[in-house]
C-alpha cells in the first residue's frame, strides 16, 4: 500500500516511521490537503491528513477520481472532513479517537496555572532583573468552582486533576458520567448555571453544529465577573469577537487558548517574517491577560506515539480487509 501523508511535521515523522516498520510505502509532504493539492495523491492508495487539512466535498471527489480508497486522520477531530461525501463515494475514513487525554487536559491546567499566577509576566521581569511583585497577585485554586464543559475522555481527566487541586467541580454535557459523580463529586448542571457559578471554565467539546460559537455574547453575560476561560478544544466553539469584548469589559478575567477560530492556514507555520493580517489575533496577543499557544496541547511523546500507532493500525486493518474500530464512514462493502 502506498500512502501519502499530508501536512507532515518534522516532529511526527520519526514516530510514524517507527510505527510503520517498513510495512507500507510512506511519502511525507509538508503541503496541506486542499482541492488544489489533491492531485498529489495520484498513484497512492491512501492518504493521511491532519486537523488543518481540508477534505471538503470537492476535495474528496477529486481524491476519488485519483484512486484514493482510504483516509486516515492523525487527529481526534474530523470536522474538516465531509464524511457524507466520503461515504457516498465509498472512501473509508478513520481517525485516532483517543491518543492521550492526559496531554490535552494537562496543557489546559498549564494554561490555567500560568495565567493565574502571572508566570509569563513574572519571568519577563526576572529576565530584566526586575523583582517587583506588583500586579502579580493570583488566587488559590483550592475550593474554587471549576466548570467543565464536555466531560468525555479529556474532560474526565480535567475533572480528576481539578478535584486533586481541591476544587469544586461542576459539569455540563449531553450525557452524564456517573463515575465522575462518584469518584470526584462532580455535579452536573445547566450551561447557564455553570457559567453563573464557575470561577474557572474549561472547554472540552467537539466542534459541530450545536457547539459552534457556543461561548458567545449571551453565554458570556451569564458568567461570573472575572472568570478564567480555558479552551483546548476547537477554536470555533468560542466566538472570538465576543470573547475579546468580554476581556475588554472585565467579564472575562483571563483567557487561555491553544486553538483559535481563524487558525486554518496560520497555525503550524512560521509567520514571523510576514505578520498575518488578523486584527483579532493581534488584539489577543496584545492583551496581558491572554495566553495563547499554537495548537500544541497534543504534543507529548506518549500522544505522538499513540497517534502514529493508531494511524498505522488503521492502514493494517484496511490492508487486511477489516474494519479498524475507528471508522467514521458508514459504507456497505460487497464481497
Amino acid at each position: 500500500m502506498k500512502v501519502l501523508l499530508y501536512s507532515a511535521k518534522d516532529f511526527e515523522i520519526p514516530y510514524l516511521e517507527k510505527a510503520n516498520n517498513n510495512k507500507y510505502q510512506l511519502t511525507f509532504t509538508k503541503e496541506a490537503l486542499s482541492s488544489q493539492t489533491a492531485m498529489m495523491s495520484v498513484g497512492y492508495d491512501a492518504i493521511s491528513i491532519f486537523s488543518a487539512d481540508e477534505a471538503c466535498f470537492l476535495t474528496i471527489e477529486k481524491l476519488k477520481d485519483f484512486g484514493i480508497k482510504y483516509i486516515t486522520l492523525r487527529s481526534v477531530g474530523y470536522d474538516n472532513v465531509n464524511l457524507r461525501t466520503a461515504s457516498r463515494l465509498k472512501i473509508r475514513v478513520a481517525n485516532v479517537p483517543a491518543y492521550s487525554p492526559y496531554a490535552i487536559a494537562e496543557h489546559s491546567v498549564a494554561l490555567l496555572l500560568a495565567l493565574n499566577r502571572k508566570l509569563i509576566e513574572s519571568n519577563l521581569r526576572v529576565q530584566h532583573y526586575n523583582f517587583n511583585l506588583d500586579n502579580l497577585v493570583g488566587i488559590d485554586l483550592n475550593e474554587k468552582t471549576v466548570g467543565i464543559i464536555g466531560t468525555g475522555r479529556i474532560g474526565s481527566v480535567m475533572t480528576k486533576i481539578m478535584h486533586g487541586f481541591g476544587c469544586n467541580v461542576i459539569g455540563y454535557d449531553i450525557e452524564e458520567n456517573n463515575k465522575l459523580i462518584d469518584d470526584y463529586n462532580l455535579r452536573y448542571t445547566t450551561l447557564k448555571k455553570l457559567c453563573e457559578l464557575s470561577d474557572i471554565i474549561s472547554l472540552h467539546i467537539p466542534l459541530n453544529a450545536e457547539t459552534h460559537s457556543l461561548i458567545n455574547e449571551n453565554i458570556i453575560s451569564e458568567m461570573k465577573t472575572g472568570v478564567i476561560l480555558i479552551n483546548t478544544a476547537r477554536g470555533a466553539v468560542i466566538n472570538t469577537e465576543d470573547v475579546i469584548n468580554g476581556l475588554k469589559n472585565g467579564k472575562i478575567g483571563a483567557l487561555g487558548i491553544d486553538v483559535y477560530e481563524n487558525e486554518k492556514g496560520l497555525f503550524f507555520n512560521d509567520h514571523s517574517q510576514d505578520i498575518p493580517n488578523d486584527e483579532m489575533l493581534m488584539i489577543l496577543n496584545a492583551m496581558p491577560n491572554v495566553l495563547m499557544t499554537g495548537h500544541h496541547a497534543f504534543l507529548t511523546d506518549e500522544a505522538l506515539t499513540n497517534i502514529a500507532e493508531t494511524t498505522i493500525h488503521n492502514l493494517d486493518c484496511w490492508n487486511s480487509g477489516l474494519e479498524t474500530g475507528n471508522e467514521l464512514t458508514e459504507i456497505i462493502y460487497l464481497s
